[in-house]
């Protein structure tokens, strides 16, 4: 993989303008990064900033030989990516919560907000990632920072490029059985949600039961009292001992 760095001191959002990329056809591997967003965005539109510097604010253009429903493996690799990439820069070894952020117990260090551009055989995954470097993120959230958390002050361009070099063979593992198989494995073991009891809020409506494991693509397995739902979407609670009934 030829990755393509291009920088910004400052962009609207970094994965609208990879998507715009996307669309006129650029190849796979254009990461684009920048210093400040004004119009950052996490899960649901949410609006997400951070002062400049202060995080690494990146999107990346991936363009695996996936389904649509394999979009949560590619954010599970980069997940597991940044992971490495920190455990190598700063010691600090975060979990993955599902479906995409990166934890310290319940303290939030980052997280990521996918894309589909496209169909099929030209479909386009955008991934972004936004990691707390120095800044812990706003007073009343639960959030953490590679500061906090190691005192240590790392630049962006430095963890960027080992979550790059890390991505490399998790990104081969998605164009074969094979590797997927063992990207999953890897993903399980990293997961903070498996085995808690959770509340998953959807769009159609709320999941309370007890995180069992992912499926093929990296969906959660959910049982609920006594049967397993598979889901592809939501936003997780893992919930204190207690606050669920029936797990």
């Amino acid at each position: 993989m030829v990755w393509r760095v291009e920088h910004f001191d400052e962009i609207d959002s970094t994965n609208s303008y990879v998507a715009l990329q996307a669309k006129a056809a650029i190849g796979e591997g254009l990461v684009v990064f920048a210093d400040y967003q004004h119009s950052g965005r996490g899960r649901l539109n949410r609006q997400w900033s951070s002062p400049p510097r202060a995080s690494l604010l990146c999107s990346i253009l991936l363009r695996p030989q996936l389904e649509a429903d394999g979009l949560q493996l590619v954010v599970a690799a980069v997940a597991l990516a940044t992971r490495a990439a920190l455990v190598r820069l700063s010691g600090v070894r975060p979990q993955l919560k599902w479906p995409n952020d990166l934890v310290v117990g319940e303290n939030k260090l980052a997280g990521l907000l996918a894309e589909v551009v496209g169909t099929k055989p030209d479909l386009a995954v955008v991934v972004g990632l936004g990691v707390n470097l120095t800044y812990p993120g706003p007073e009343g959230v639960n959030s953490t920072s590679v500061l906090l958390e190691s005192g240590l002050t790392i630049a962006p361009r430095a963890l960027l490029d080992l979550v790059l070099e890390e991505l490399e063979t998790r990104r081969a593992q998605l164009d074969n059985e094979d590797g997927r198989r063992t990207l999953r494995a890897e993903y399980e073991r990293a997961l903070a949600t498996i085995g808690q009891a959770v509340r998953v809020e959807q769009l159609t409506g709320t999941v309370v039961g007890r995180a069992r494991g992912v499926d093929a693509v990296g969906q959660l397995l959910v049982e609920v009292d006594g049967v397993i739902q598979t889901l592809g979407v939501g936003d997780v609670i893992h919930l204190r001992h207690g606050e669920v009934e029936s797990t």
